[in-house]
């Protein structure tokens, strides 16, 4: 007889600490998934998203990496599950791209003339000041700034 699969997830130690911040982003995301788009650009229907998904990488990446408020097993699972964007947190890692705000910014065959996003230019070196990325909405991802 072949073995019944349940979907019954272990959760680590810890996961009471964050379930509850990690819920509220997930309804943040559902709500920006079914928000009508009228009278937006067709690029401007995701930036919400964009930035949902940031904002859960980015929790815990710093309660584990900055706070060390988490354990690798608890920060390990929910890398695992989608919690968390597992290269955009690898990038953040090394120096330079800390702030990173998504890693379509930083492809070159995403972008004119095979280089990186406006957004990753830092402030300072910009031409125009208000400036917005086409793909996630971020106005400025450059660490220098």
């Amino acid at each position: 007889m072949p073995k019944v699969k349940t979907n019954r997830v272990k959760y680590p130690e810890g996961w009471e600490l964050i379930e509850p911040t990690l819920r509220e982003l997930q309804a943040k995301m559902r709500e920006a998934e079914n928000d009508p788009h009228d009278g937006k650009r067709k690029c401007e229907g995701l930036w919400p998203i964009f930035k949902i998904a940031h904002q859960k990488s980015r929790y815990i990446f710093d309660l584990y990496h900055r706070r060390n408020e988490i354990s690798k097993e608890l920060y390990e699972f929910c890398l695992d599950q989608g919690y968390a964007d597992r290269n955009l947190i690898a990038k953040w890692k090394k120096p330079g791209y800390e702030r990173l705000c998504c890693l379509r910014c930083m492809q070159p065959r995403d972008h004119n003339f095979q280089t990186t996003c406006i957004c990753r230019v830092p402030q300072h070196l910009r031409e125009e000041k208000a400036i917005e990325c086409v793909h996630c909405g971020c106005r400025g991802c450059a660490s220098g700034d």
